[in-house]
């Protein structure tokens, strides 16, 4: 059944999402400041604002909403946009479901693996902002539901631990220095299963006004999975190294990207395993296994230096 579905944001999740509807046989919109998104007949690129832009037009006639927009990865822009940018597109959704892709920085620091009954009440500058986002799709009127993911990896992930810091470098035979530690288990979700779990989500009325975990492969470490990407490149792994903890800590005292850094460094610090056992049972999802999915990233990669070579 042809559906409409309203994609805003067109970074790895929204294009992933909307690409992976149109295949489905359904229309998609995709709003996004610069027109940009996948190039497919079944997608409908319009430049939109949703800051400014009357969004109710826009969503008319949508089966879905998925609100994959991102703004700067710092705590004072988040607290300034965020709250105001999903509250416009929960009043314009006016019913219709609104998907919402989420991290994991709600929970806070938890030891042990990560499951759907934690607490979602961190307080701490950015782990905080998520908390009070979920709390305020809580208490709207419009239906939301609400994917978690780790950390991504996986074809168009470029700002990511394993993004354009590592696969590049494994392809260009270059050492890599990853954070705090580089052997302790730590959770990855492949960008494509976690938009089949949104789309999934949003489809399924009996699980909208709660949240889920974006199926997730068994976690390992920041090396195996380098070595994974060296594996599916056919190259020799790279050397790893590390940056200390204490040196994230040391110059996350001034403000700037390390400092923002340091709101997360936990999760490399200590083991961070996101069990999404139960996630996967409710949405008839199983996580992409970690060589399928490097060997995925691999070629995209590879594709791409190619075209700007």
């Amino acid at each position: 059944m042809n559906q409409l579905h309203i994609v805003v944001g067109a970074g790895p999740v929204g294009w992933t999402v909307a690409q992976q509807l149109a295949d489905l046989g359904h229309s998609v919109r995709i709003l996004t400041r610069s027109g940009s998104g996948p190039d497919h007949p079944s997608i409908e690129r319009r430049r939109v604002d949703i800051e400014s832009d009357d969004l109710q037009a826009e969503f008319d006639g949508a089966h879905a909403i998925y609100l994959c927009t991102h703004v700067a990865y710092e705590d004072k822009v988040w607290r300034e946009k965020l709250p105001k940018m999903e509250q416009r597109v929960l009043d314009a959704a006016a019913g219709t479901v609104v998907v919402f892709p989420e991290g994991l920085y709600s929970y806070g620091p938890i030891d042990g693996p990560i499951r759907e009954d934690a607490p979602r009440n961190a307080t701490h500058r950015k782990l905080g902002v998520r908390t009070m986002l979920l709390a305020a799709r809580d208490a709207h009127s419009t239906p939301t539901v609400s994917v978690a993911a780790s950390d991504f990896y996986g074809p168009r992930v470029l700002t990511s631990h394993m993004g354009d810091r590592v696969v590049p470098n494994v392809l260009n035979g270059k050492s890599i220095r990853v954070i705090a530690n580089a052997d302790l288990p730590h959770s990855f979700t492949y960008m494509p299963d976690f938009a089949a779990a949104l789309i999934t989500a949003g489809s399924r009325r009996d699980l909208w006004n709660t949240v889920l975990h974006a199926p997730t492969a068994p976690a390992v470490s920041q090396r195996r999975m380098i070595e994974l990407f060296a594996d599916a490149a056919h190259v020799q792994a790279p050397t790893v190294g590390t940056i200390p903890a204490w040196c994230v800590r040391a110059l996350g005292v001034v403000p700037g990207p390390l400092k923002e850094l340091g709101d997360t460094l936990y999760q490399f610090a200590k083991p961070y395993q996101l069990d999404s056992s139960r996630s996967e049972a409710v949405l008839g999802l199983r996580p992409t296994p970690l060589a399928e999915g490097t060997a995925a990233t691999v070629a995209w990669w590879e594709a791409k230096e190619l075209t700007h070579s």
